[in-house]
């Protein structure tokens, strides 16, 4: 008798195992799901570990160096200048990353500014010598960054940690009203001849790529192809930039549940 009750409670747990609707099983361990946080902490995975990304920064900051040296060979009018964003152009903000993915968060200005204030993001590999270098030659470098003036402090500090050149107020321009850093780049043009540009996102270098959509990104990348590896230095971002928000549409109130099914949308599998 013993032995048939233990039976029979056995079956009615297995039956009702079998009732749970799938739905609640999976809905939070669908990694289909979780692509807006799991994912940044995987591209910090790829920035923190692996050699190669440090080696595309290196290569991308040895070609900057050699188009320095042809630069210097022509004939210029006015003061020359090199202009260049900071995040994932030459300081490493993975921490940033994993840190939110840790606490199932998402970016917000304040998380970021607690980051930034820190002034502890990583050079990374190739930059310090090749900015120095430029400097050296007579050549000025603005950073023009999307960082704003919340950031400044923490930024300056981080710039002169590491003995960045021209780590003053007047070279960091941070954002004020706009996104687009067009009406910085054309203000500096009054003074200076913009020899290089560079970055990690595509609007870093001309407007031909503020709010466009994946195809005319794509578009005007092909129209600027003989630019890239010459005047436009390209460092590469895994981790969020206008790539990521072309793909969303530039939608900026969509749920994490919304993003992730365009994430899963726009990719192909075989």
């Amino acid at each position: 008798m013993l032995k048939r009750t233990f039976l029979l409670a056995g079956l009615l747990v297995l039956g009702a195992c079998k009732t749970i609707p799938s739905s609640q099983v999976t809905s939070t361990t669908n990694p289909l799901h979780q692509i807006e946080v799991n994912g940044k902490l995987y591209a910090a995975v790829f920035q923190q570990n692996a050699a190669e990304y440090q080696a595309l920064a290196a290569q991308a900051f040895n070609i900057a160096t050699l188009r320095v040296d042809e630069i210097l060979t022509q004939s210029h009018n006015k003061p020359l200048a090199i202009v260049t964003d900071i995040d994932e152009t030459f300081l490493d903000n993975s921490p940033y990353a994993v840190e939110m993915a840790r606490q199932g968060k998402i970016f917000s200005e304040e998380t970021w500014n607690e980051w930034t204030s820190k002034g502890e993001a990583l050079p990374l590999l190739g930059s310090l010598e090749f900015f120095n270098y430029a400097a050296s030659k007579g050549i000025e470098v603005y950073y023009i960054t999307n960082r704003t003036q919340n950031d400044k402090a923490g930024t300056l500090k981080n710039l002169q940690k590491y003995n960045y050149p021209f780590a003053d107020e007047q070279h960091v321009i941070v954002r004020t009203t706009e996104s687009s850093k067009e009406t910085r780049r054309q203000k500096l043009s009054e003074t200076h001849e913009i020899v290089m540009l560079l970055g990690d996102n595509l609007s870093d270098f001309s407007t031909a790529f503020d709010k466009k959509t994946q195809e005319e990104r794509l578009q005007n990348v092909k129209n600027n192809q003989a630019l890239f590896g010459k005047r436009f230095i390209v460092l590469p971002n895994t981790g969020y930039g206008d790539w990521e928000a072309a793909l969303l549409q530039y939608k900026r109130n969509l749920t994490t549940e919304e993003k992730d099914d365009l994430y899963n949308k726009s990719v192909k599998g075989f």
